[in-house]
């Protein structure tokens, strides 16, 4: 009998590759996406995606969609809140693995498997510590199609909110910029490719900066904001 897992879906690539490589494994059955959106915005947190869009999304690839509303800047405390009991309703259904996308961020993993054990649930990261260059050409090899739709100004400039991640996208990334965007350089939204049964169509919106206070430390006195861009996507 295959193990029920519950996927956190952030709708952009490295979603999907985990996804494709789960699948693969044929060790799981994946009984839900489930997506943090905005409550004030109805978009995916950071990613900037329409609800809309991502139904579309979820729809195409086959999976059922679990949306958790969480306020726009919600705390640390709240955001956890909501997600323990999130996570709970899906134990008490007899779910006990959550699947990530994450690649190599040691304390992100440690926080999840942490926060997870303590409710049941065991974490499960199928692109762990592979190499990001060969998994951005796996993907592309593979068919997949993704378009950039956020972007942190500290690394991209506006140029590159809203194309389409191809050779040539990978080659005009700054040498300090991981190709998957797995430092939070960038994030995606995959409309294509092997798992999809068909496309997920939309046209470009507007491309627009937006600011968020940077968390308060006590190693610095620098209280400018975090700037990004987004591009919108508008369902078609």
């Amino acid at each position: 009998m295959k193990k029920r897992a519950l996927f956190n879906w952030s709708s952009g690539k490295d979603s999907t590759l985990a996804l494709y490589k789960i699948l693969q494994q044929d060790e799981y059955e994946i009984v839900s996406f489930l997506t943090s959106i905005s409550e004030e915005y109805q978009r995916i947190s950071m990613h900037g995606i329409r609800v809309d869009l991502l139904i579309k999304q979820a729809k195409s690839l086959g999976f059922p969609l679990t949306l958790m509303s969480v306020p726009s800047m919600p705390t640390m405390e709240t955001y956890e809140k909501k997600m323990e009991q999130t996570l709970r309703s899906f134990h008490q259904k007899g779910i006990e693995y959550s699947v990530f996308g994450d690649i190599f961020l040691e304390d992100l993993r440690q926080y999840r498997e942490e926060k997870l054990e303590s409710i049941g649930f065991k974490a499960v990261f199928p692109l762990w510590k592979a190499d990001t260059r060969e998994l951005i050409q796996e993907f592309l090899t593979l068919g997949f199609k993704t378009i950039v739709t956020c972007v942190n100004e500290q690394y991209l400039d506006k140029s590159f909110a809203g194309r389409i991640i191809d050779e040539q996208f990978i080659a005009d990334l700054p040498e300090n910029v991981d190709p998957c965007g797995e430092n939070g350089e960038f994030h995606t939204f995959t409309f294509d490719g092997p798992l999809f049964s068909q496309p997920v169509t939309f046209e470009k919106g507007e491309i627009v900066r937006k600011t968020y206070p940077k968390p308060q430390t006590e190693n610095t006195d620098d209280d400018s904001d975090y700037g990004f861009w987004y591009c919108d996507l508008i369902p078609n």
